[in-house]
């Protein structure tokens, strides 16, 4: 098969992805829910299959966006904060409405901590001992305020976890925590997976950036020439090519099964073959969580 009927065919399955994701957020019917989402499963299957990084084989989608908290989880066992023996925290920036992001899982593994964006929760009882929100806008001139004052409120060194979602300057806000000197033990990172190593691409800054188009973030090789020489090292891109894990050096030896080339950890666009496993996510589930 020529290279012209790959791309054709990757083309093809694209839209499929995208018309099936459709159809199936207005299914509710069990029959045809179940049919769309083994479709979708066959493919992110197929992909994963063909992987050599054993944390994408990990991925699942809990209640994260796509198979985040499988990579996330297996992160922790291996660094040893899956337990409950003490306090662990995170800052999530861009956590939606609460029902869909990376730190969620982690309130429910009894973690506390931070989320920042400009969304309405879809519940109430926030701002406690677990979870504090800080909802506006957020920009340079805000990000280290917001972020230095939950690690007041939970009166630790630094996160054990960060997590940065913000559809746009995603790589400024990065490098303005890291020159800080803060070193969380975990960055979770969007990228934009239009462009594949070696390319290095950013949004120039604009605080009133909005997401429309592939003229947002950072690519994958930005983001890991900013990251790694801080203290960091790359240890998975999901499955979909959303978000990129960065884990501290001194937990290196827990990693030596990881391939270690950038170009072998680069996963690119494969939007829409993760499907959410049980029933659809209420705000009574999460809130319950911290009360």
């Amino acid at each position: 098969m020529s290279e012209q009927d790959n791309i054709q065919n990757l083309n093809q399955q694209q839209i499929l992805n995208i018309i099936l994701t459709a159809l199936q957020s207005c299914a509710y019917g069990y029959p045809v829910y179940n049919y769309l989402t083994q479709h979708q499963n066959n493919l992110r299957k197929q992909l994963v299959d063909d992987q050599l990084n054993p944390l994408v084989k990990k991925g699942q989608k809990y209640f994260s966006q796509n198979d985040e908290d499988g990579i996330l989880l297996e992160i922790l066992s291996r660094i040893g904060l899956m337990d409950n023996k003490e306090s662990h925290t995170f800052i999530e920036f861009g956590i939606g409405n609460g029902l869909e992001n990376n730190s969620i899982i982690l309130l429910m593994l009894g973690w506390v901590g931070l989320w920042a964006g400009n969304e309405e929760l879809a519940f109430q009882n926030v701002n406690n001992k677990k979870l504090v929100y800080a909802k506006g806008w957020i920009s340079l001139d805000n990000l280290l305020q917001i972020y230095t004052a939950g690690i007041g409120h939970f009166n630790v060194n630094d996160y054990d976890l960060l997590s940065m979602d913000l559809d746009g300057n995603d790589y400024y806000f990065l490098k303005s925590i890291l020159d800080g000197g803060h070193k969380p033990k975990i960055i979770i990172t969007e990228y934009n997976a239009k462009f594949p190593p070696p390319i290095e691409f950013t949004i120039n800054y604009d605080p009133a950036h909005a997401f429309k188009d592939d003229y947002m973030g950072a690519s994958l090789q930005t983001l890991y020439n900013l990251i790694v020489p801080q203290g960091y090292f790359l240890v998975a891109c999901n499955v979909t090519g959303s978000n990129a894990f960065f884990v501290r050096n001194d937990f290196k030896s827990r990693f030596t099964d990881i391939p270690q080339s950038i170009y072998e950890l680069f996963m690119p666009a494969n939007y829409g073959i993760v499907t959410r496993i049980g029933h659809p996510v209420s705000a009574k589930t999460v809130s319950s969580f911290l009360i």
